[in-house]
């Protein structure tokens, strides 16, 4: 477990209760500011990350980075980037891209796809995994990666 950080992250939500639980999400991770969602195709990673921004108050309609990569949304409280590396091939594509100084910015990054990234992600970043539970629930869990 990090320093100075509560216990893991575990629980289950649906469709319906997608709002509490990214408030759930962001009351458990106070400071944290750089997060690898893992989860296989239609997990839910990008449909959670809109909650994330919805309870947040964020500015403008959250959409998925897949083509552009890179989605910055501002909100009161600075900015979220929201990364989606999935066309990405290699490290080394991450790193044009411009993903890399995201994660140095001060402002709170989730990255889909974060295997394409992984020795270029922080020592402080949180690993979220979101699996099918079944057709209607997800389940959210920290790892340690």
């Amino acid at each position: 477990m990090k320093v100075g950080h509560k216990k893991f992250l575990d629980f289950e939500f649906t469709l319906d209760t997608i709002n509490e639980a990214a408030i759930r999400f962001w009351d458990h991770f106070d400071t944290q500011k750089v997060f690898a969602l893992h989860g296989e195709m239609g997990s839910g990673k990008t449909t959670f990350v809109h909650a994330l921004c919805a309870v947040r108050n964020v500015e403008v309609t959250a959409s998925s980075p897949t083509f552009s990569i890179i989605n910055e949304y501002p909100m009161a409280a600075g900015k979220i980037y929201h990364m989606d590396l999935y066309r990405l091939r290699d490290e080394i594509e991450v790193i044009q891209a411009g993903v890399e100084e995201c994660f140095y910015t001060g402002a709170t990054c989730f990255i889909e796809w974060p295997e394409k990234a992984a020795s270029l992600l922080p020592d402080t970043t949180v690993h979220i995994i979101i699996t099918i539970t079944d057709n209607h629930t997800r389940r959210i869990r920290e790892t340690d990666k």
